[in-house]
């Protein structure tokens, strides 16, 4: 789906970016949205002076852990029964199945790597319940990972802010770049998966 992101942060706010952060961490409906690209513009605004970016940075953490925190009881509830769901527009059973890959490949440390993986960083907490993974181990990485990604990205967009002059002028073919090596991991894992099946 085409995002235009700074439209959108502009129109729904801080409200909004936490909003969506939550929903990517923890709901079906997040794979639509574009986090890494969301956080950055985010950021960005905030060195304009448009967004508070204390409130910003806080807000969105705490919504990245606990929206992961909700995928995992979604997984650990109702995951077996994913496994049986029809494919619909917001749910894809492929990506369930890609992510227990990517969980099953990278174990504990796929819920920090899984962050900066779009797609993945939203089914990678259902994986984590369905597999019944400690839910203390799975807090820590999953704070560790929320942390990274949310403060990153977020502060990336606004210290480029600060220290570029007009850097809104960049700002498309730098959220171009981002979305490009958000998807690069995924891409490597999938073809990764596709070699190995071949042999």
């Amino acid at each position: 789906m085409d995002f235009d992101v700074t439209h959108l942060v502009r129109s729904f706010g801080q409200l909004g970016v936490w909003g969506m952060v939550f929903a990517e961490s923890g709901l079906l409906i997040g794979v639509l949205l574009p986090g890494d690209s969301l956080l950055f513009t985010a950021g960005f605004l905030a060195s304009q002076n448009l967004l508070n970016i204390y409130a910003l940075v806080l807000g969105a953490f705490i919504c990245a852990v606990l929206g992961d925190n909700v995928g995992y009881a979604t997984g650990h509830r109702v995951g077996r029964r994913l496994f049986r769901r029809e494919d619909s527009r917001f749910f894809h059973k492929k990506h369930l199945i890609s992510a227990q890959n990517f969980y099953d490949r990278h174990g504990r440390k796929a819920i920090v790597l899984a962050r900066f993986m779009p797609v993945v960083r939203t089914f990678a907490p259902i994986v984590a319940g369905i597999g019944a993974m400690n839910y203390r181990i799975f807090v820590a990485y999953n704070i560790i990972g929320g942390f990274v990604w949310t403060f990153g990205i977020t502060l990336l967009g606004y210290f480029l802010g600060q220290v570029i002059p007009d850097v809104d002028k960049y700002l498309i073919p730098i959220i171009l770049v981002i979305v490009v090596v958000s998807f690069a991991p995924s891409i490597f894992h999938l073809y990764q998966e596709r070699k190995s099946t071949r042999h």
